[in-house]
């Protein structure tokens, strides 16, 4: 691929991610409709049936949002192919391939729900879906947990050589650098682990991941814990292009 198509392909990423904040807004819309429908639906018949279009008018918004964001897993992939025996590098490949999955299989199931396609073609393609996205997420919170130990052991070297009175120019500002990275890593943990739930219910219908208020309070915890993360660590975006659902 020729350097040319690669600098068009990183810049046309880069505007898609540019919609991750309506899509955010978007996804707070549809499930604070969603618990509102169920808050609503023995009392307030009417306005529980006005939440539940709500729903799922944000619902299929952000499918449209998310047009051509596999993109975004395929640059990825391309950009920082994993070098032979790096574990981390083969746990972004995995996240970034589950995650490009997620978001290319949702394409159709945007069409079928808007009615260009087949209704049974929603079905199908929502579960490869739900499946990819599930994958990903897995990986993308083993890669937070990874570099979140790392950051524990690097900052407890630097306490080390406090004490010991060796200290260096610039300990204390990586010692700041290290904490906020821990905490907006945590934050992306919150967010993924939101989604996996979400994406659980899809692809293995539980009485738990499927209620309404565990669906409701997943969808915000994930739209806002994501959005405050989307900062988060420049070695994660660069090399892996990773950005919050």
């Amino acid at each position: 691929m020729s350097t040319t198509t690669g600098d068009t392909l990183d810049k046309f990423v880069v505007f898609l991610a540019k919609r991750d904040g309506i899509d955010k807004l978007v996804k707070t819309f549809q499930y604070v409709s969603k618990l509102a429908h169920w808050g609503a639906e023995s009392s307030s018949p009417e306005f529980a049936k006005r939440a539940k279009t709500w729903e799922t008018a944000s619902g299929l918004s952000r499918k449209a949002f998310r047009s051509g964001r596999f993109l975004t897993g395929f640059n990825a992939l391309r950009r920082a192919p994993p070098p032979s025996g790096d574990e981390f590098g083969a746990l972004a490949l995995l996240a970034n391939a589950g995650e490009m999955v997620y978001f290319f299989f949702d394409h159709f199931t945007w069409l079928s729900r808007a009615g260009v396609l087949d209704p049974w073609v929603a079905r199908r393609s929502s579960y490869v879906s739900a499946f990819g996205e599930s994958i990903g997420y897995v990986f993308f919170i083993v890669m937070d947990l990874i570099m979140i130990r790392r950051g524990i052991r690097r900052e407890r070297r630097l306490l080390m050589r406090e004490e010991g009175g060796t200290t260096k120019e610039g300990d204390d500002e990586e010692a700041r650098r290290i904490r906020m990275d821990r905490v907006m890593r945590l934050m992306a943990t919150a967010a993924n682990a939101a989604d996996l739930v979400i994406g659980i219910a899809e692809v293995e219908p539980n009485r738990f991941c499927n209620h309404a208020v565990t669906l409701g309070i997943s969808g915000l915890v994930s739209a806002w814990a994501g959005c405050s993360s989307g900062s988060l660590v420049d070695s994660t975006m660069l090399c892996y292009g990773r950005e919050s659902e």
